[in-house]
């Protein structure tokens, strides 16, 4: 269970593994946007360019996007109809065109909501919560339980045959990932670019076969195990029934 000094290292640990994506030309904007939402605890891709977004978009699958209307070799209302035909995807409008025809035409291609610049930060944090909410993906694997382990990602509180268990953030993070990938491998390589790299730090492989074995020691106990070992390839959580 987190308390005290674990409660500010978990913050946004809720948001983790959502990705967004930012197409905005304006690189300063862009860069400010990415920097700010991933401190919020989400994983952020960004484009300066239509094109370059719209490959993003296809290898990244964001659960989100943040886009200019504005761009040099598009706009962007073409850019998210070319998006949602590929994918519904949750898309919110940044723009300094204030116009009521504007927002309308961003509603009619499929927009979730429109912000004007200049806007409040505080305010985006909330837009973007409450249109991940309606779109399914903001509460998404909140909530694991099999009977066993339960995990209650809103609270950061985990307990095991109904005894808290204490964590410590990484290994919380370890945890996260593994359930909200269960039943698929995942590579160290893929874990180690998932928890650590997105932020700009770096953690040796050592640490990560450490935090796994800690990991397993905490979660698999009387017999039950969660983390497989796949010789050659990597890890993954297995599914069980609740």
């Amino acid at each position: 269970m987190y308390n005290g000094r674990y409660n500010n290292m978990v913050k946004g640990y809720d948001r983790f593994m959502k990705k967004i994506l930012i197409v905005e030309d304006d690189k300063g904007l862009n860069d400010g946007l990415v920097y700010d939402l991933r401190e919020e605890g989400y994983e952020v891709s960004s484009a300066l360019t239509a094109m370059l977004a719209l490959k993003t978009f296809r290898l990244q699958e964001p659960d989100l996007v943040l886009m200019d209307v504005n761009l040099p070799d598009s706009d962007g209302f073409t850019l998210c109809s070319q998006m949602k035909r590929l994918r519904d995807v949750p898309v919110i409008f940044l723009t300094a065109r204030d116009l009521e025809q504007d927002e309308m035409r961003g509603f009619d291609c499929g927009a979730d909501d429109y912000m004007t610049k200049p806007f409040s930060m505080a305010l985006l944090h909330k837009r973007i919560g409450a249109v991940l909410k309606r779109s399914g993906r903001g509460r998404e694997q909140n909530l694991y339980s099999d009977g066993h382990l339960t995990a209650d990602f809103d609270k950061a509180d985990v307990t095991l045959d109904g005894k808290p268990l204490t964590l410590t953030p990484t290994e919380y993070k370890l945890m996260k990932l593994f359930i909200d990938q269960r039943g698929k491998v995942l590579t160290r390589q893929m874990i180690l670019e998932k928890l650590w790299d997105a932020n700009g730090n770096y953690v040796d492989e050592h640490a990560l076969t450490v935090n796994i074995g800690r990991l397993r020691r905490k979660v698999e106990q009387d017999g039950n195990k969660y983390i497989k070992t796949i010789y050659g390839m990597g890890y993954m959580w297995e599914v069980r029934d609740a």
